[in-house]
This record gives C-alpha cells, sequence and structure tokens, in this order.
C-alpha cells in the first residue's frame, strides 16, 4: 500500500540523505534530542527508576518500568534499544518501554549497552548477557516471574536480543519465554535482500546508513559472518522461545527480517510476522509524530501478554 500520509509528511520534512559525517558525540547528541522529540509526551507508569548493575569489566545502567504499584509478581521483557549499535539511550526509547510495561503488563528492563565503535562486536552483546543474568538472579528482588522472561529491542536491539537467544540457548540458561524483534538487524550489509536495493534512499533509514553503522560495529567484515552478529547465518535457530517479529513495509531490513521470521518457523520455533503497511523503519518509537504508533505498540502488546501469559 502507498506510504501511511503522516509517514509522507515525515519523510518530505528530513534533510538530504547522506552517509553520517558529523562526529560521533554530535551525532549521539542530535539523535538524542530527536529521539525525545518523536518519542511524544511519557505514558503515565506506577514505577520507573533507574539504576546501574555490574557488567563485563563496566557498570551498565538500566531502567525499570513496572505498570503497578503494588509487588505482585508480573513478566518481564528485557529490552534493548535501536541506533545502528553507534547512537540511541534508554532515553530514546522510553515511550516504547513505557507502552509494552503498561499494556502487556509486565515489568520491563531497559539496558543501556556499550556502544560503537567505542566499543566494538561483541560488546554490546556481552552487556546483554550480562543484564540477562542479572535479572534471573534478581527476579525476586524485582518481584518479576523468571520463567516468564522474554528478551526484545529494535533494529540493533533487535539484534542483540535475537544473538541473546542463541547465547541463552547454547549456554543452557533458564528458558526465555518469547522474544520480540522490531524491525531486526539480521543479517550484514553484504547479502543481496532485494529490500536493501528496493529501499535503498528515500524512506529515512539508507543501505548508506547501514553499511556505515556495521562499519562502526565490526572490527572486520569477516565478523559479520558471526551468527552473534548476524543470526540469519546461524545454522541451526531451532529450540530458540517462541518469536514476535514486526515489519514495517518500507523499511530496508524488511526482507531479512521476514527471512529470519521465516526460518524461525521452519525450525518449529513458533513464529508471528506482525506486518505493518505503510510504515518504515523507526516507527515503533515516534509516538509523538504518527498516530498508528500508540496502536501497533497496544498490538505488540497484546501478543506479547499471550506469550507471557499462557504459561501461568
Amino acid at each position: 500500500m502507498p506510504l501511511d500520509p503522516q509517514v509522507a509528511a515525515y519523510l518530505a520534512s528530513l534533510p538530504t540523505e547522506d552517509s553520517p559525517t558529523l562526529p560521533i558525540e554530535e551525532l549521539r547528541r542530535q539523535n538524542r534530542l530527536a529521539g525525545l522529540v518523536s518519542g511524544g509526551e511519557p505514558i503515565p507508569l506506577a514505577q520507573v527508576h533507574d539504576r546501574v548493575i555490574a557488567g563485563p569489566g563496566v557498570d551498565i545502567p538500566i531502567r525499570i518500568y513496572r505498570p503497578t504499584a503494588d509487588e505482585a509478581t508480573l513478566p518481564a521483557l528485557l529490552y534493548f534499544h535501536g541506533g545502528g549499535w553507534v547512537l540511541g539511550t534508554i532515553d530514546t526509547h522510553d515511550n516504547v518501554c513505557r507502552a509494552l510495561a503498561k499494556h502487556t503488563p509486565c515489568v520491563v528492563i531497559s539496558v543501556d549497552y556499550r556502544l560503537a565503535p567505542e566499543h566494538k562486536y561483541p560488546a554490546a552483546i556481552e552487556d546483554a548477557e550480562a543484564a540477562l543474568l542479572w535479572t534471573i538472579e534478581h527476579a525476586g528482588e524485582l518481584h518479576i516471574d523468571a520463567l516468564r522472561l522474554a528478551v526484545g529491542g529494535d533494529s540493533a536491539g533487535g539484534n542483540v536480543a535475537a544473538a541473546l537467544t542463541l547465547i541463552a540457548r547454547e549456554k543452557g540458561y533458564p528458558r526465555l519465554a518469547a522474544q520480540l524483534l522490531i524491525y531486526p538487524v539480521t543479517d550484514h550489509y553484504s547479502s543481496n535482500h532485494a529490500s536493501y536495493a528496493e529501499l535503498a534512499t528515500g524512506y529515512g533509514l539508507t543501505r548508506k546508513d547501514m553499511q556505515w553503522f556495521w562499519d562502526q560495529y565490526l572490527t572486520t567484515p569477516e565478523d559479520g559472518n558471526q551468527p552473534y552478529a548476524a543470526p540469519l547465518r546461524a545454522s541451526d535457530l531451532s529450540q530458540l522461545p517462541p518469536a514476535l517479529v514486526v515489519i514495517p513495509e518500507y523499511d530496508p531490513l524488511r526482507d531479512e527480517g521476514r527471512l529470519y521470521a521465516q526460518r524461525l518457523s521452519e525450525s518449529n520455533v513458533p513464529t508471528k510476522l506482525l506486518p505493518y503497511a505503510g510504515m518504515i523503519h523507526s516507527f515503533f518509537r515516534m509516538n509523538g509524530i504518527f498516530e498508528r504508533t500508540a496502536q501497533a505498540q497496544k498490538e505488540v502488546a497484546t501478543e506479547l501478554h499471550t506469550l507471557l501469559y499462557s504459561q501461568e
């Protein structure tokens, strides 16, 4: 279908596309400000607080969202923000976490993992693994049910979440209840996915952007063959948690996300593909710009509720 009218107006307002040329810190500053504006007014929630946990030689900031004021035991979602492994913070994705916490309902733990290029692959995944183990260890303190723990993220955060499910399976960690992959990066940009050519420019995220992000994240292009970097390249996707995969129609990552969902399903992993016609990459965090964002967040939360609460 055609672009959503609000999406078309948003794209028309963007400056001329080009690969990032500003210093990393300036890009991050601008991205954070833009994210705060596009995220809209914070969705009210009973409890939100920040803390710091121990990571692999570093401290990892996290933000914990709780939809209730009581201490009832709830399912939980460990969430990783997008931003090409270079940009993004727990602030830029605050309303995504608020919405999922409120509408699922569940506790959401948002992880501010280390960013590239200062911290290249696999630093983000190492932080994710540390956050997962910390969450399991502190489930009682957090009043969450460790048997109903999901992982999720958008874009590069979806990549980190998908990699984390592979790590959890291979290391024998407690089985995860679900994985929520929102327009995830699942393959290295060198692959010949049709959507990279069809949607290379003109839709916000470009093919050149993705090439630049990958170049910041990886030490060598060969790292892009590693399953933890590009989960689509894993030889075995069986025995992974049930998956929800969100795919916007006008996203250069569309085909690799769709193919990942297909491979999960073929590996007997219960998988539901959630397509969003007329939408673009990053739409899921733009409450302040697109009316359909809030609707999509509620729809995804409903699906996540089914996975997390069916285990009661």
